[in-house]
This record gives structure tokens, sequence and C-alpha cells, in this order.
């Protein structure tokens, strides 16, 4: 009886604000990962340790951050120190779903001219974030976006408002390209490059609390693009045979993401720097940012079975099986990131309770 007790605390600890109708976690064994005899062990065990940079994963893992980097073998260390758990939907007829994204680079000028028209924003200074913890606890991870107007916080602008009108925040930069802009705004992060050759990293500061929506889904959904063709790529294909639909299709995602200038490449909601096909994102509200997590999926046309770092966020990103893997800044990455959809099993490693 203690110890199902102790293996229910744990479970709770790592998996956010989960409920126990939405999903399950099942126990499993390091035996039940595909083809866990060929990972690459230390490479697992070095973005480990990487993570444990954070404070969020060294509250997770504790004294098992420092006991990872007196590891001599990477393969008993993790079999020794975690017991596994997949997790699963209650849903038996939804699958998981792994997708990818990268780093991207527009051109952009610090001076508005032509073709650079397109703003690339700081977080407004109208936009107020309110944090529902303190009033509910039950909405741990929860933000309440808008603007005051007179008395009332009311909705802050969707995308098709901020287009057609100046708001209060400071220009980052203008872009040549507000497909290009959108697509930054999708990835999170990125790289601007200027024609002096100069070039400043853009990252996420805000958003304008409107719900991210698919345009993809909703191209597919309107006959323009076939499901299984749907992509970045063809996306892109689309916008250039139809200029005249772009801002159509472009508003109906209402979401706005709003950037802030960073010293480095690429980091995500922990604050690390990103590692190509090994930081993945997740959504926070199912599992805990930092945790350990292994996947079994189709990418690139290869079977891919490989130990992750829940180590970023997204707005697409919903659900208990529901992954977005980071693949870095070369033209590879936004290929693969572009086209990747695949089906998807999920594990997550958890301390031994006796540690």
């Amino acid at each position: 009886m203690k110890n199902t007790l102790m293996l229910f605390v744990i479970i709770i600890l790592f998996l956010g604000c989960a409920k126990e109708e939405k999903s399950i976690f099942s126990s499993s064994s390091f035996e039940e990962l595909p083809r866990w005899q060929d990972e690459n062990h230390k490479k697992a065990l070095n973005s480990f340790i990487n993570s444990c940079k954070s404070k969020k994963t060294q509250k997770l893992y504790s004294h098992l951050c420092q006991k990872a980097t007196l590891s001599q073998n990477p393969k008993t260390f993790f079999e020794t120190e975690f017991d596994v758990f997949k997790i699963q939907s209650l849903d038996a007829n939804k699958k998981g779903l792994l997708t990818g994204y990268y780093e991207p680079t527009i051109r952009g000028s610090f001076i508005k001219k032509e073709p650079y028209i397109y703003p690339l924003y700081n977080e407004p200074n109208d936009l107020i974030s309110v944090d529902l913890t303190s009033i509910y606890a039950d909405l741990k991870n929860y933000r309440l976006r808008g603007r005051v107007v007179g008395n009332k916080l009311v909705p802050y602008y969707t995308r098709e408002q901020i287009e057609n009108q100046e708001i209060d925040a400071k220009v980052i930069c203008y872009t040549d390209s507000k497909i290009d802009l959108f697509f930054l705004e999708v990835q999170g992060s990125g790289m601007v490059s200027f024609e002096n050759e100069e070039s400043i990293f853009v990252g996420f500061a805000n958003q304008n609390g409107h719900k991210y929506s698919s345009i993809g889904k909703y191209l597919v959904e309107k006959g323009e693009i076939e499901q299984q063709l749907i992509s970045l790529q063809s996306i892109k294909k689309w916008f250039k045979k139809n200029p005249s639909r772009i801002d159509e299709v472009l508003n109906y995602n209402k979401s706005v993401v709003f950037f802030k200038e960073k010293k480095h490449s690429a980091s995500g909601s922990l604050g690390l720097v990103l590692t190509p096909e090994r930081s993945v994102a997740v959504d926070k509200n199912i599992i805990k940012l930092g945790s350990i997590l292994f996947l079994d999926a189709m990418i690139d046309g290869k079977k891919v079975d490989k130990i992750v770092m829940a180590e970023d966020t997204g707005g697409a990103i919903k659900g208990e099986v529901r992954v977005d893997m980071f693949f870095g800044s070369s033209k590879r990455a936004s290929r693969v990131a572009g086209e990747l959809k695949s089906d998807l099993k999920l594990w997550i490693l958890l301390p031994k309770e006796d540690n």
C-alpha cells in the first residue's frame, strides 16, 4: 500500500495538471522501450545533464542531476535510477502525434522601407497578463491576457486588428514577408539577417491571448490542400499560387506572438539553448517541463526511438501524447520539421521511489 501511494505521488508531481479522466500513465519497463539497447545512452545522458542547468529540472530530479555527472555507464545509470511509465490517452481512437519545429532565418531592416514593411513587434505596453493561480489554484499554468478599456479587461487585438492599426509596442525591426513572419511566430524563435550582414536572434516574449488556430487545418477544411499533403512547404506553395488570399488564411489564426531580442540561438521555456533532435515541446499542463521522455516515431522516413527532454512549449502543442521536436536551423531542419507528422508512442522516466 505504501509503495502504491508513493508511486501515485511521483506521477502527480511529474504530470502537471493532468486529470485522471484525460490520460493513463501505466507502469512499463526499459525492456518495453523499442530498441532501447540501440540508443546513444551517452548523448541521452548529456542531454539530461544539460537540462539540469534549469531549476525546474533540478526540482524534478533532485540529487540525480549531480549523480548523472559522475556516471561512468550512462545506460546503467538510467536503468538503475529510473522507472518507466507509458503515457497514453484514455481515448482509444486518439493517436499520439509528433511534429517538428526549427529556427528560421528571415530578412530584416531596422528602418521601414520597401520591401521591409512588416513589423516584428516587442511585447506591447498595453498588454496585460494575469496569472490566475493566485485566484484559482486549479488554473495553475493558465494566464489571462487582454487590455484595459475603462475599468474592464477586454481581449487584446487580433491578428487582423494589429495589422490594420499601430499598437503600443516597440518595433524590433521590419521584414519583407508577412508569410515568413507568420511562420517565425509558429516556430517561436529565429534569426533576423540584415543587408549589412549583421544578424540578431529573437525569441518568444508574449502572446496576444487568442487561441492558436492551424491554417493548415483551415486549408484542408476548405478543400485547398489534401490532408496527407499538408506541410510547411505545401502551404508556402499554395500562398505563391493564391497571393490574393494570404490575408484571409493568415487572419484565420487570431493568435499573434510578440518577440524580444536574445543573445543566443533558439532557447526553450526552460531558458536553455535547445538541442536539435533531443529537445522537445510538450503540453506543460500534462507533462512537467524538465521531464525525461522516450519517444517512438517515424522521422524523415526512418524509425526513431530515443530519449528526449521536455524543454519547451507551444500554442499548438496540446494533449497527452503530443510532442513537437526541435531540429535546429539548417535547410534539412526546415524540410524535416515542415514535413513531420508521425504517429507517436511516448514514455516518461521517473526517479525510483526508493532513491
